[in-house]
């Protein structure tokens, strides 16, 4: 990732009411094993010192999630920090409008379907979606306790509580807790490609789940992109990503207004075939907050991109 500075969008986070207190108990007690990246060696701590270094290369085994301790990464490699990125126009955390945050029952691992007043289940090809944290201030250590709000479009570009006919739906949208590896996971649907932007998913990093539900101060904020081929047969499987296609050849990771100045850390994996399901899997760097390279916002909406229906809030 270039080091090259960049201004988070301009949207200050409201002091939101802090809420969900019993969802606190909550929590899943098993995580499923994501995909470790890294290069093994003795070099591998140094790399965590280097802002500006390339991403280290990705492993395609996974690990038992409880056989992996709290106090260090799941093989002791370390990445590269990932940037911030703008939480686009419709982050849903209340620097916006609505704020799903303060909600009872955001603290899930399915986000398909609405949950609390709303009701409805985005429709799309199932999609596993896990992030593997490290937290680059501890020697890389495991993400263990940090909160992972995550949110994306669903089948048809459009972003729950703010797309046209959705405004009353808050799915593909909630919050989980790293387990002792540092591992979150959530069951959800392959994100599309609207027009303008790469396919990609929108994530917070907080330090703790109170400060996730109360919507204060992420040490994170960022995208994750989804590599093109995958994309490519998950469209033409599934009919209802129909205007997918078109979009995803009119657009590339080099001219997307997020990734086009690099995405070595914020390149998923993608394995698994439509019928029977995709998992996107990633490992996240978790910097100081003032030390992630930060993204300039590209035109209106800071780098968001327009959903087909122009929802509301650009």
């Amino acid at each position: 990732m270039t080091n090259s500075p960049r201004h988070h969008h301009a949207e200050e986070v409201h002091e939101h009411d802090r809420g969900l207190s019993h969802d606190l108990k909550s929590m899943l007690s098993r995580r499923r094993a994501l995909f470790v990246f890294g290069a093994a060696g003795a070099t591998a701590l140094a790399a965590c010192s280097t802002a500006g270094g390339e991403q280290a290369a990705r492993s395609s085994s996974t690990t038992d999630a409880a056989a992996t301790t709290a106090d260090t990464a799941s093989d002791g490699t370390c990445v590269a920090a990932a940037p911030q990125e703008t939480a686009g126009p419709y982050p849903g955390d209340g620097s916006n409008g609505p704020n799903v945050l303060v909600e009872s029952g955001i603290v899930r691992q399915d986000i398909r379907s609405s949950f609390g007043a709303y009701s409805g289940t985005a429709e799309g090809v199932a999609t596993t979606i896990e992030l593997d944290l490290q937290d680059l201030t501890k020697d890389c250590a495991a993400g263990a306790g940090m909160a992972v709000y995550l949110w994306h479009c669903d089948r048809d570009g459009e972003y729950s509580l703010y797309g046209k006919g959705i405004t009353e739906q808050n799915y593909l949208r909630g919050v989980q807790v790293a387990d002792s590896a540092g591992k979150v996971s959530f069951t959800s649907i392959f994100p599309a490609c609207y027009s303008g932007r790469w396919p990609h998913i929108h994530f917070e990093v907080f330090d703790t789940l109170e400060s996730a539900v109360a919507g204060e101060d992420a040490r994170l904020t960022s995208q994750i992109a989804v590599p093109q081929d995958p994309c490519a047969t998950v469209f033409a499987y599934d009919t209802g990503y129909a205007n997918s296609v078109s979009n995803l050849s009119k657009v590339s990771l080099d001219s997307d207004n997020v990734f086009g100045d690099g995405w070595d850390a914020e390149l998923a994996t993608v394995t698994g075939e439509p019928a029977t399901g995709m998992t996107i899997a990633i490992t996240i760097g978790v910097a100081e907050k003032s030390a992630n390279t930060q993204s300039a916002p590209a035109g209106p909406g800071g780098g968001g991109g327009q959903p087909p229906a122009g929802a509301p809030g650009r």
